[in-house]
């Protein structure tokens, strides 16, 4: 079985280290201290992880989080990068690949792609190359997260479109079509909004393009 969850595990712990605990992300309004506290609630308090997605149950997250925060940064990441409890479910290797592959490449590159501004990571290398089984395995999943993510939010047709793998078609049916190209990796985390850091091309009519834009963050349109 692949471990391609527990891979990102080390390079979102490496990569927080290397940040700083009041590092930017592209969580909105979260430092990387802050990612670092909803990662440590995520697999350790069952009681506060529902509040991630039920805004009526958010305070409660919210309070339990900001006390993972309060506590000593490297320890948060030393915890988090030692993997999960053994009374969570992600210490169960498939519930581990299943629900954390996807969370943690997009969190990586929520830390990664927030160093330096808007192009500060673009000049810094840009999109680094993912593995091959990972991209893989970022394929498979996006069908699923596309739906229920950038398809929901979308005024148009996506036609998510990556070279020799596929394409993907999600949001209102009828609308005009917008077809957004890109790596796997690059694909999903346009589905998360964070398309504005991500390595896309975009085309459509120039009127559907601009109602996608105004739903869903693209890549600037001199990129």
């Amino acid at each position: 079985m692949s471990n391609f969850a527990r891979t990102e595990r080390q390079r979102l712990a490496d990569l927080l280290t290397a940040a700083g605990p009041e590092a930017p992300t592209l969580c909105a309004g979260w430092t990387a201290r802050d990612l670092a506290a909803h990662l440590l609630l995520r697999e350790r308090r069952a009681d506060a992880a529902p509040g991630i997605r039920v805004k009526a149950l958010a305070g409660w997250t919210a309070k339990v989080q900001a006390g993972y925060a309060a506590r000593p940064y490297e320890e948060s990441v030393r915890v988090f990068r030692a993997g999960p409890p053994r009374f969570s479910p992600f210490a169960l290797a498939r519930v581990d690949e299943a629900a954390n592959t996807v969370e943690y490449f997009v969190h990586a590159e929520d830390v990664r792609r927030a160093q330096g501004g808007e192009r500060g990571w673009e000049q810094g290398g840009g999109p680094e190359d993912v593995p091959a089984g990972l991209a893989a395995a970022l394929w498979r999943r996006l069908p699923l997260l596309a739906r229920l993510e950038a398809g929901r939010k979308s005024p148009v047709r996506l036609a998510l479109v990556s070279p020799g793998r596929g394409r993907i078609e999600v949001g209102p049916a009828g609308a005009e079509v917008v077809e957004v190209t890109g790596e796997p990796g690059e694909l999903v985390l346009f589905a998360f909004g964070r398309g504005a850091r991500a390595a896309l091309t975009v085309e459509g009519a120039e009127g559907a393009v601009a109602a996608l834009r105004a739903a869903l963050p693209l890549p600037p349109a001199d990129r």
